[in-house]
């Protein structure tokens, strides 16, 4: 029948004994699109195993490897099998396709941990560094029950693969992550879980990409000219008013007025006052804002001056507490933050990248990111970002940066095109123009200020008005 059909052209021969009835695609399309029911075909009743058990795909070369009686290899089109002696399904692998077994996460790990040859083609085992790298992602995933569930199943299979010397070793990695052991490790998450600061590598690629996006992007100098106090204490006033508004915190502009200016605090609402009173008084701290955050001594100051500055917006939000990191996950929308075990870490590393940025205007679109994306605190996040974010213009004489209400969709999706999507751009883009805006308001006189603002939209909540460059 297969020689009818060849004959025909019904079908082609694209392998040893492989075939296929689709005669339009090319034979590596058709077998990468078929892979693992080609691998079951010519490979019936072994283990996917090794490095793949662990990567769940081919090489970057396109190798798979397994796990059966003998030693085999097979060349197709973008494809290479390499079946390795081995061990066939063990306690803990599972059924895969048509006759294929998965090996077991504790196998998997043990496997690549094994000595191999580097050959031309990627080599059966994943690097310790990566092995490491994957060990802490489950720490951090699924805690330490599901480490020591993945111990346990690797020594219930390592007498049958003869690995004794490679579950001590595993042993090892596993007992240094929880802090019981201490073993030399290549991994930096590994290593900074093993130091007390582990971090989200997922939210470092991002604080990366934003970090070379500013360092490409020629930052415009927009020199601050409110000197005068009435001018930075309206400027304050205002940023107050819409940082807060932004979040929910939401007052007439006279009232808010009333609550900075005179201490007026509305008995039914104390602690929204306190909001913008809070956040107004963090602003307004003219020595704390001169200094920019590449002057901390260390990651430490770092870290104390974003909790004291917290505590100071969110003071009467006591069921919040206030200067600490949270202690449960948050969330917005679709977007999980990051975990309170490793807010610590993540922020440490963050501001390393940040202290490498040449210019204000980068290093506060840097600075208010990082603390909008980790989110460390249980609330008051959007607001103390923003507080970091114009301390480091303030500190070098450049112009704040409002965000007004009308602007609030602009600004929440561009952090959503970074967060999400990982692209920058958008985010640097929004800032300068709200910087511009900013630079554009002459704040020394409160009803002038006020006029400009108004003539831009500022106070809009409507979609289809959008932010105006005042006259």
């Amino acid at each position: 029948m297969v020689s009818g059909a060849l004959k025909k052209r019904a079908i082609r021969k694209i392998g040893p004994r492989l075939y296929t009835t689709n005669t339009e695609d090319a034979p590596e399309v058709v077998i990468r699109r078929n892979l693992w029911q080609t691998v079951s075909l010519l490979f019936p009743n072994t283990v996917v195993a090794h490095r793949t058990a662990l990567e769940a795909m081919p090489t970057p070369d396109g190798v798979v490897y397994l796990s059966g009686a003998y030693t085999r290899k097979m060349k197709l089109p973008g494809l290479t099998i390499q079946q390795v002696k081995g061990p066939g399904p063990l306690p803990g692998d599972a059924r895969f396709i048509e006759g294929l077994w998965f090996a077991s996460r504790g196998r998997a790990f043990l496997e690549n941990l094994k000595p191999a040859r580097i050959r031309s083609s990627a080599r059966r085992t994943i690097e310790r560094a990566d092995l490491e790298k994957r060990l802490e992602g489950i720490l951090r995933a699924a805690g330490v029950d599901a480490l020591n569930d993945l111990r346990d199943q690797a020594a219930t299979v390592a007498p049958d693969l003869e690995a004794e010397e490679e579950l001590a070793t595993l042993n090892d990695i596993i007992g240094t992550l929880v802090g019981t052991r201490s073993a030399s490790l290549k991994d930096a998450s590994a290593l900074a879980r093993s130091l007390g600061h582990p971090y989200d590598p997922a939210r470092l690629e991002i604080f990366e990409k934003l970090f070379s996006e500013l360092s490409g992007n020629e930052a415009v100098s927009r020199p601050s000219e409110c000197s005068p106090a009435d001018c930075a204490s309206n400027l304050a006033f205002f940023d107050a008013y819409f940082s807060n508004y932004i979040e929910g915190t939401e007052f007439e502009l006279d009232e808010a007025k009333e609550i900075v200016f005179q201490n007026k605090i509305p008995a039914r609402r104390p602690a929204d006052a306190h909001d913008i009173l809070g956040t107004f008084r963090v602003l307004t701290d003219r020595k704390a804002m001169k200094m920019s955050a590449t002057e901390f001594a260390d990651a430490d100051e770092f870290i104390r001056t974003l909790k004291l500055r917290h505590a100071t917006i969110m003071e009467a939000r006591l069921d919040e507490n206030p200067g600490e990191f949270k202690t449960e996950a948050n969330f917005a929308g679709g977007t999980a933050f990051v975990a309170p075990e490793i807010v610590d870490g993540t922020l440490r590393r963050g501001y390393e990248i940040f202290r490498a940025l040449p210019d204000p205007f980068s290093r506060a679109a840097f600075m208010m990111f990082l603390v909008t994306e980790v989110h460390p605190f249980a609330d008051g996040n959007g607001r103390t970002a923003r507080v970091m974010m114009n301390a480091e213009l303030e500190s070098e004489n450049e112009t704040h940066i409002l965000i007004p209400t009308v602007y609030r969709d602009d600004y929440m999706g561009a952090l959503r095109a970074l967060s999400r999507d990982r692209y920058a751009k958008p985010l640097v883009q929004m800032l300068d123009y709200a910087q511009r805006f900013t630079s554009l308001i002459d704040f020394s006189d409160y009803d002038r200020a006020l006029g400009l603002l108004t003539q831009s939209n500022a106070f809009e909540h409507h979609r289809a008005m959008r932010l105006l460059l005042p006259e």
